[in-house]
């Protein structure tokens, strides 16, 4: 039996982490190896990466494809939830821009 998933304790969990969003973002560039992703941003380190991608898959927002090759290759993929779920940050992110009290 599939575990249900609660939105909105997603979205807080999600939208209200740095790291996440940051991830999401190189996804949405397609940078999808991690590899290249603890090099795309300084301070994120592979164990805190690797916290974040099994928070996003575990909310079925990407899913990670392993390919039998030598060396190994992972990459990471949106699922279509986590393309509609995309555009609720984007919209979000376009809320921020427009109406930011700083």
């Amino acid at each position: 039996m599939e575990e249900k998933i609660n939105i909105k304790f997603m979205i807080e969990d999600i939208v209200g982490c740095k790291w996440s969003l940051s991830v999401l973002d190189m996804l949405d560039r397609g940078i999808n190896r991690p590899g290249i992703m603890t090099r795309e941003f300084d301070g994120l380190t592979t164990k805190v990466l690797n916290e974040r991608l099994r928070k996003l898959m575990k909310y079925k927002i990407i899913e990670k494809i392993e390919y039998d090759e030598v060396p190994p290759r992972v990459e990471y993929i949106y699922t279509k939830f986590g393309l509609k779920f995309l555009k609720i940050v984007n919209e979000i992110r376009k809320l921020e821009e427009e109406f930011c009290l700083e």
